[in-house]
């Protein structure tokens, strides 16, 4: 793909907002980010999922600024765009050749929606230059499907979030607009371009679909829809990593919902639920005490 994809930022609508700002005139919309990239970190990640980081670390790519404002995010300096380093495609292109050169299972996109045809471009640049490790895009979910057909190709592994089951607590956590029915929809189209997860013999991922859900207190019935929301639109079959791993910001501490950990009966309700609506695939993580 030539670098005519560099004019989306033109009209941005690259997230379920269409916020139709001009970027490349140095306007930004509600994510806070112009055209040029900002990269927050990157690193050999060896704390994602045992398929994702393996034994040699997942190459993760963190971008700054995010499409959502989530009051709980651990990232919140990443995200505001607090932190970062402004970068050209060029120069991603080389940091993906350099992870893989660490020899990474990946190149892991993090928080990349408002980066895309940046990323695109980068990608083709790497490949030029031999990247041949997959590309795992990584996100809260909250995607366009119009985005989501431009990565056909370019995305091996997509690993979003489905947060929210409930509109109300998605616009009240995080100020996601509308988030199910854009979620749910983007999902529908990674599903359609990667299908289920594939792992090779060594327990590492090569391609496929990858869904995380963050359980969070007081919220088991948004879980327990979560879930059933994957059944009906992708299957039982497909991959989830139910994390229990919540752990309250300083902006949610005095918070009288989001300002604790699960508890143990939370966790196990949710792994309960897992099971019983016949998923088999995919990890749970160790209890996080208090």
């Amino acid at each position: 793909m030539d670098n005519a994809i560099l004019n989306l930022y033109k009209k941005c609508r690259l997230c379920p907002r269409k916020c139709l700002v001009d970027r490349t005139a140095g306007n930004t919309g509600f994510c806070g980010a112009q055209e040029q990239i900002t990269i927050a970190s990157h690193m050999a990640h060896r704390f994602e999922e045992p398929a994702i980081s393996g034994n040699r670390g997942s190459g993760a790519i963190f971008f700054s600024y995010c499409t959502g404002r989530c009051c709980y995010c651990q990232n919140f300096s990443y995200s505001r765009g607090q932190r970062g380093q402004k970068t050209s495609i060029e120069k991603l292109a080389d940091i993906m050749l350099r992870l893989q050169e660490k020899q990474c299972h990946n190149i892991n996109l993090v928080s990349p929606t408002h980066y895309v045809p940046s990323i695109i471009s980068a990608i083709d640049m790497a490949r030029r230059k031999n990247l041949r490790i997959p590309i795992l895009y990584n996100s809260s979910g909250y995607e366009s499907a119009e985005t989501i057909d431009l990565l056909k190709g370019y995305v091996d592994i997509y690993m979003p979030d489905l947060k929210y089951s409930n509109d109300a607590l998605a616009k009240e956590h995080c100020g996601f607009i509308e988030y199910s029915r854009h979620n749910i929809a983007a999902l529908k189209k990674m599903n359609e371009q990667v299908g289920n997860l594939i792992i090779d013999k060594n327990g590492i991922a090569l391609k496929g679909l990858l869904i995380r859900h963050l359980i969070l207190p007081g919220q088991i019935e948004n879980t327990k829809r979560s879930l059933e929301l994957i059944a009906e639109n992708l299957g039982t079959d497909t991959h989830i990593s139910l994390m229990s791993q919540y752990s309250p910001t300083p902006n949610v501490k005095s918070d009288p919902g989001l300002g604790r950990r699960i508890s143990i009966i939370e966790y196990q309700k949710a792994q309960t639920y897992m099971m019983k609506m016949g998923f088999k695939n995919g990890w749970t993580q160790n209890f996080f005490k208090k």
